[in-house]
């Protein structure tokens, strides 16, 4: 599977995920799963009170976006 994040957008929105769950900007939303690229690095977080939580960096933007769509997939749906 090769993603980017135009297509991360379309698979969020197909899978029907809220957007109030995400950010796609980075920064440091409440309570929220954040996608965001810094000088060449993709991180993947969840921000909380100001704080960037579980963060992951990734070199290839397709690794992170699999990695995020998939945590957020199973945030979202978890029983």
């Amino acid at each position: 599977m090769t993603m980017n994040k135009e297509s991360l957008i379309k698979e969020l929105e197909n899978k029907k995920i809220p957007k109030d769950a995400y950010s796609l900007s980075g920064g440091l939303p409440n309570e929220a799963f954040c996608f965001n690229q810094i000088n060449g690095i993709w991180e993947v977080y969840y921000s909380e009170r100001g704080i960037k939580s579980g963060l992951k960096t990734f070199v290839s933007e397709c690794d992170a976006c699999i990695f995020f769509l998939d945590l957020v997939v199973k945030a979202c749906f978890k029983k």
